[in-house]
């Protein structure tokens, strides 16, 4: 069994609804992590959900915190809510440096995945900004300068290269498609173990003592549909196989 965080995978949406001359605002909170940890739950593993809005003030901050756990998962969570604390942010306070703590983490033993969206890689604008941290250098991939976003509104179908690599799960057969990823370019000596639209799609590596890798597409809609993330027996093996490589 794994200790996994989960960091990410949630999101805050407003509506603006306009009648006439009057006007209204509707606002909902919606997490899209669940696909994920029942799959992780599934296989033994023990998993914590760190909701977006709640990375910047509780994300760890230091090695004794994130030795909490074997696994960290970043998805759809950009690098300014793990490197904007409140404390620096509004209080212009000197603070934890947490991209350089996890990288550290990594590069003592820990592992380390992200998974695609908005907010992961380089991101919707540029806006997930991972390429100008540490943290580029952990990952078994190179980000892109721009906009990384590929969307396949028609399903592209992964293609597995890697069948037989234990951070797969074991998983055969014909994969469903996908609605987009993130679009990278593969690390020199990193392992791509399966791809989409000719780009990886999963990506590992060793960093140091611990272990790095990427799933650039979604683990729930819109990038994931459900015939993928809720229908297919190869989800869990697939992420599965990834935490429990990561955790060696």
């Amino acid at each position: 069994m794994s200790r996994v965080l989960i960091a990410g995978e949630s999101w805050i949406s407003q509506s603006t609804h306009i009648k006439g001359v009057d006007s209204f605002t509707t606002s909902s909170y919606v997490t899209g992590v669940e696909p994920l940890r029942r799959a992780l739950e599934s296989r033994g593993h023990e998993v914590a959900h760190l909701p977006a809005h709640l990375v910047p003030g509780q994300f760890p901050g230091d090695a004794e915190a994130l030795a909490r756990y074997d696994v960290v998962v970043l998805s759809d969570i950009g690098a300014n809510s793990l490197q904007l604390s409140p404390e620096v942010f509004e209080r212009g306070m000197p603070g934890a440096d947490r991209i350089e703590a996890l990288r550290g983490w990594v590069g003592d033993g820990g592992g380390l995945l992200m998974v695609g969206g908005y907010l992961s890689f380089t991101g919707f604008e540029g806006k997930a900004a991972y390429r100008n941290t540490a943290l580029h250098e952990v990952l078994p991939v190179e980000l892109l300068p721009e906009d990384d976003r590929v969307e396949l509104p028609a399903g592209g179908r992964p293609s597995a290269v890697g069948t037989g690599h234990p951070a797969l799960g074991g998983v055969t057969g014909e994969w469903p498609p996908l609605l987009g990823y993130n679009r990278v370019r593969p690390r020199p000596g990193a392992e791509v173990l399966a791809t989409l639209g000719g780009d990886p799609l999963v990506a590992v590596a060793e960093y140091g003592a611990g272990r790095s890798a990427v799933f650039t597409s979604d683990c729930s809609p819109h990038w994931a549909p459900a015939a993928f993330c809720e229908q297919w027996d190869g989800y869990a093996r697939v992420f599965g196989g990834l935490v429990e490589w990561l955790s060696r």
